[in-house]
């Protein structure tokens, strides 16, 4: 017992010092900053601090801000920077959490399904949706829908055959989900070909329908999942010593990776529901965070929150600007930022194993 203790003392964290909580904060206080002031409109930042303080109440600030660019500010950038934040903080937290419960740091918030899930059921939602569902309440809705099924047909497959509390049995059937519900979608698009744009710009992500009601949609599950996932930060760094480590220090591992798979899977639903399909967030962050502060989820789990906010909201920014006026999808961003920092990854990894 001792040895075992012993051994799961290694995955301590270093004490983070203040130098590191600053780099952070500063880091997303400029994200948040960026993704307010960059725009084809130029509003100087003194100008917006006074719009918000004018919005204080009883205090008597008057606005230098017109009503066009009022609504600039507070009906088109602030939400869009406030979801993207959103989304990437809970991706990013997320695709922590499924690298701590599997052990595997290849794991990603779509592991279990979840993107297929999403895919078929925003794709129902444009096909068969009455009008334009793409700005409706319906998209979101069906998204979330097909994300929970999925993940709840992967958890029913892997409970029916033997080993099915194995990660890896579970990691199977969320493959053999995402298979089947990958083959639905591409008939369903066929037989509905016309809306295969709307569809085609669905599943590679972006936020140019941002607003606040997307926000407020999204939020609460954010809040329930991260805080959920935050309380068990230290848990995950003792499911890291391995299951019969973790049984003997007391942790009922079947029921807390079921826990912490729900509330993970649950944030993400409610992020690609409202977001699309964005990839390589839970994996670009969590690994940045282990090469440069350290290698303890009770670290990785708070800082993915803030460093995943701030890429994506930066990655916004660049979606929206880089070939302005039109828009690029974030999702082909985060790929060209994610897929090489990936392989640089791979090949660190491979260069100092044995």
């Amino acid at each position: 017992m001792d040895a075992v203790r012993e051994r799961a003392a290694t995955v301590a964290p270093p004490r983070v010092g203040l130098v590191w909580a600053l780099v952070v904060l500063v880091a997303v206080v400029a994200a948040l900053l960026c993704g307010v002031l960059v725009g084809p409109v130029q509003i100087g930042i003194g100008d917006i601090v006074l719009s918000a303080l004018a919005r204080v109440p009883f205090l008597d600030v008057s606005s230098p801000l017109t009503a066009p660019e009022e609504a600039i500010v507070w009906e088109l950038r602030v939400p869009r920077v406030a979801l993207a934040a959103l989304v990437g903080a809970m991706l990013a937290l997320a695709g922590t959490t499924y690298q701590g419960v599997f052990r595997n740091p290849l794991a990603d918030p779509y592991l279990l399904g979840v993107a297929a899930g999403a895919g078929l059921g925003a794709t129902v939602a444009i096909a068969y949706g009455p009008g334009r569902a793409a700005g409706s309440w319906l998209l979101p809705l069906a998204a979330f829908a097909g994300a929970v099924v999925a993940v709840g047909g992967a958890y029913v497959i892997g409970r029916s055959v033997g080993g099915a509390r194995t990660t890896a049995t579970l990691i199977l059937a969320g493959v053999t989900v995402a298979a089947f519900l990958t083959a639905v979608q591409t008939f369903v698009q066929q037989q509905r070909s016309e809306t295969l744009n709307e569809v085609y710009a669905w599943l590679l992500g972006g936020f140019s329908t941002a607003g606040w009601h997307e926000v407020a949609l999204m939020a609460p599950y954010v809040a329930l999942s991260g805080a959920v996932l935050l309380v068990h930060r230290r848990t995950l760094d003792v499911l890291s010593v391995g299951d019969e480590e973790a049984r003997s220090l007391g942790v009922d591992v079947h029921r807390t990776r079921l826990l912490l798979v729900a509330f993970a899977t649950l944030g993400t639903a409610a992020a690609v529901s409202v977001s699309g399909l964005i990839g390589f967030v839970g994996i670009v962050v969590p690994h940045l965070i282990r090469l440069v502060v350290s290698s303890s989820y009770r670290v990785i789990v708070p800082l993915s929150i803030a460093v995943g906010a701030a890429f994506l909201v930066l990655a916004d920014v660049v979606a929206r600007t880089a070939i302005a006026p039109a828009e690029l999808p974030i999702g082909v961003v985060t790929a060209f930022v994610g897929a090489p920092f990936f392989a640089l990854v791979l090949r660190t990894t491979r260069s100092v194993g044995p």
